[in-house]
């Protein structure tokens, strides 16, 4: 059993032995004219860099910082107690850390975190284990760590964290510039701040599969997640694109759960309100039974939102593979006819090497001579993004002069 906590902290029950908690979030303190002010003694603990262990704790941290599908750097820690230094009435465990960009490259940031534990039976064994996460930029970062319980006790920890890109990703632009401390996000689907877009419309229709890599899950992991909203991010936040339409399915259910047509942007809002809905668990007997519901399901989406009166200037799919028994049949493509735009698949896949093969979207786009590309890390998902919304400004370039020329 987990229980999720709102920013980047989890207390993990299992290891607690069936213990829960009213755990608030991981937040960013901030005082006046920017200043923070500290309790003394906390004070104190963060300036010398003495670890202390008056409150038994092992700490773990993120020394090297992971870039994710969001083009953030993400570093953290995970921190573990002794369950018998838990035991008795009521407690309360506050972490309170700083992060300071190296050699005065920015000012620090403090972020606090409270745990509060239930009470503990004098024979609890193992550990209560919770993390804590927050977002970078590139550079150098000196952390300053510290956790007190009611009867302040304390556990102290200092390390060094780096974020820096590899040669290969070096072209990348990311979320946040260098020497910047952001609270790690953990609203998947909150709203992008505006763009300014160019003035050449471009319009894309994507078509999204919001599902788990692996078919067999009965739940959307982070990272699943995080990449998917991540591809749709990156595609919104081209200035090149100016108009979307979104169909939000999930192969799993064989249903569709959110439609957008022709907005100014994607309403990250309303599309998570409607993905909330998905039950990847529920079984449905009547798909069940029908051996061939999928692929009937799959190519009825195709050939009712390929061949619409809405004529973008692209098509994209974007999703985990879709492995069926069978594949759409050719007929039913043909009835779609010509598309006059390019079709694209960002395929999200963590293992390319463990499925290697085309799935049964990807079978489609390359009936309409259509680009797969891979998405297993950032780099890919960055540089996917930049090649596809190009080749769509110049298929619609060279279709603009063709219909110019047969008039």
């Amino acid at each position: 059993m987990l229980l999720n906590i709102g920013a980047h902290l989890t207390l993990l029950c299992g290891i607690l032995a069936g213990v829960s908690g009213n755990v608030n979030g991981q937040l960013i303190m901030t005082g006046t004219g920017g200043i923070v002010r500290l309790f003394g003694t906390d004070q104190a603990i963060l300036e010398v860099p003495d670890p202390r262990k008056d409150l038994p704790c092992t700490v773990n941290p993120t020394k090297t910082a992971q870039i994710g599908f969001d083009l953030k750097f993400h570093g953290g820690f995970e921190v573990s107690v002794p369950m018998k230094e838990l035991v008795g009435q009521e407690n309360l465990l506050t972490i309170i850390f700083r992060v300071t960009p190296a050699a005065g490259a920015g000012d620090p940031a403090y972020f606090i975190q409270r745990i509060r534990v239930p009470e503990i039976e004098e024979d609890s064994k193992g550990e209560a284990s919770f993390y804590g996460a927050f977002d970078i930029g590139e550079g150098k970062y000196k952390i300053d760590w510290l956790m007190r319980d009611r009867a302040e006790r304390v556990c102290s920890s200092y390390w060094d964290v780096e974020a820096q890109l590899s040669d290969k990703d070096s072209q990348m632009a990311l979320a946040i510039g260098a020497g910047t401390i952001r609270q790690s996000e953990t609203e998947y689907f909150r709203q992008e701040p505006p763009v300014q877009r160019e003035n050449d419309p471009t319009t894309v229709k994507i078509l999204l599969n919001y599902a788990p890599q692996n078919p067999r899950s009965s739940i959307m992991r982070p990272i699943d997640t995080s990449a998917l909203v991540s591809i749709l991010r990156n595609l919104s936040r081209d200035p090149r694109v100016t108009r979307f339409s979104l169909v939000a399915f999930c192969m799993q259910e064989q249903k569709i759960f959110y439609k957008q047509d022709n907005a100014e942007k994607i309403d990250f809002p309303a599309l998570g309100e409607a993905l909330a809905k998905i039950q990847l668990g529920r079984v449905d007997l009547a798909r069940l039974a029908d051996k061939k519901s999928d692929i009937r399901f799959i190519t009825e989406l195709i050939r009712s939102e390929l061949s619409g009166k809405e004529r973008p200037d692209a098509f994209i799919f974007a999703g985990p593979k879709v492995m069926l028994e069978h594949n759409i049949e050719t007929e039913a493509l043909k009835e779609i006819g010509s598309l006059d735009a390019p079709v694209f698949y960002m395929n999200y896949n963590l293992f390319p090497q463990a499925v290697p093969w085309r799935d049964t979207i990807g079978n489609a786009v390359k009936y309409f001579k259509g680009l797969e590309y891979t998405i297993s890390r950032p780099r890919d998902l960055w540089s996917a993004t930049s090649e596809v919304v190009g080749k769509i400004q110049k298929s619609r370039l060279a279709r603009i002069a063709q219909n110019a020329k047969s008039n």
